[in-house]
């Protein structure tokens, strides 16, 4: 029902608007037997109590902010999906609001300095763009955690995992299905980000713990993170003569984009050439044939970003807390078991 106010759901439940109030500020001393009636009256009237009012009567709002490059990627819908679940249980309970930057340097400077306008309590920030000392400048009072590989200031909480050693064990993985010629698939043409450094560091190192020399000439960019991008990079490459028989991707969309690339030129998959994604995103299981990808502990990384960011907003105010979380190989038909 559009426009409920407090006075009709104290009307509704038969009580006062200070009782109502009281149980959506989640006060204490409200008896369970009033607590449940009214908001039986709330959930039947719809109402959602202001944001704005809410924070001049309490301090907070209830709502938490998840800023991230696209909603258009799949791992970041996930993500996104994930955390807004795990808000909603923590205590108090949470409502998510989500910001793209695009994945710009303005994007990225922009949510730092609105800062939600004064309408969030906390904010879950992926950076992917911008660097260090400006986070630290830019973010002023808001509590904030930051998520991913990016650059973090020392004085600000981050949960990532490790990169690096994820990559190293994708690419033995590969080694140990007998693969010599291994590619890197899928990172920018340009710029390099955080993300993609780090996994190609890792695709070396375990090139380089197998016994094997890292060549650039298997180093494959995209113009674009996009499958489409990839996939024509990939070919490209093929078409011109490079040999290859294994190919780190550098997310699932890349691999999803050698998939398309090599089934065009009649390549078998992993017969001829084996693919490890990252990400773990839900289609890769149902490709045909489906990949093998690193799986990020989502769960985790949500639950242990929104009790750190529950403590900054508690008050919290001690030296960042960087956190890994664990990540694992989930083996499938593109790449199968050694």
């Amino acid at each position: 029902m559009a426009g409920v106010r407090l006075q009709d759901v104290a009307e509704h439940a038969g009580v006062s608007m200070k009782t109502v109030s009281n149980v959506v500020h989640e006060h204490p001393h409200v008896s369970h037997a009033m607590r449940e009636r009214v908001q039986k009256a709330i959930d039947e009237l719809g109402y959602r109590p202001n944001a704005l009012g809410r924070r001049l009567a309490t301090g907070r709002t209830g709502l938490l902010a998840l800023a991230f490059a696209d909603v258009r990627l799949p791992y970041f819908s996930e993500l996104a999906n994930l955390v807004s679940r795990a808000a909603a249980q923590t205590s108090p309970g949470y409502r998510l609001l989500l910001e793209e930057t695009e994945g710009t340097l303005e994007g990225e400077r922009a949510v730092l300095s609105a800062s939600e306008a004064g309408l969030v309590d906390g904010m879950l920030f992926q950076p992917s763009q911008i660097s260090s000392r400006e986070i630290a400048e830019r973010h002023g009072d808001l509590p904030m955690v930051l998520l991913g590989e990016g650059p973090a200031p020392l004085s600000m909480d981050r949960v990532m995992i490790d990169n690096v050693s994820a990559a190293a064990a994708a690419t033995r993985h590969l080694v140990a299905l007998g693969r010599r010629r291994i590619a890197f698939l899928g990172h920018e043409a340009q710029a390099l980000s955080s993300t993609s450094r780090l996994r190609i560091v890792g695709y070396q190192e375990g090139l380089e713990q197998s016994g094997l020399s890292a060549d650039p000439a298997l180093l494959i960019a995209s113009d674009e993170i996009t499958p489409a991008a990839s996939a024509a990079s990939l070919g490209a490459a093929i078409d011109a003569g490079l040999k290859i028989d294994g190919i780190v991707c550098r997310d699932d969309l890349a691999a999803m984009g050698a998939l398309r690339a090599l089934h065009e030129r009649g390549i078998c998959i992993p017969d001829d050439i084996a693919i490890v994604g990252w990400d773990n995103i839900s289609f890769t299981a149902t490709t045909f044939p489906s990949i093998t990808s690193i799986a990020p502990d989502l769960d985790s990384l949500a639950r242990v970003a929104l009790e750190m960011l529950g403590e900054r907003i508690a008050g919290f105010d001690g030296l960042g807390r960087h956190r890994l979380v664990d990540y694992e190989l989930v083996v499938r038909e593109s790449a199968p078991p050694a």
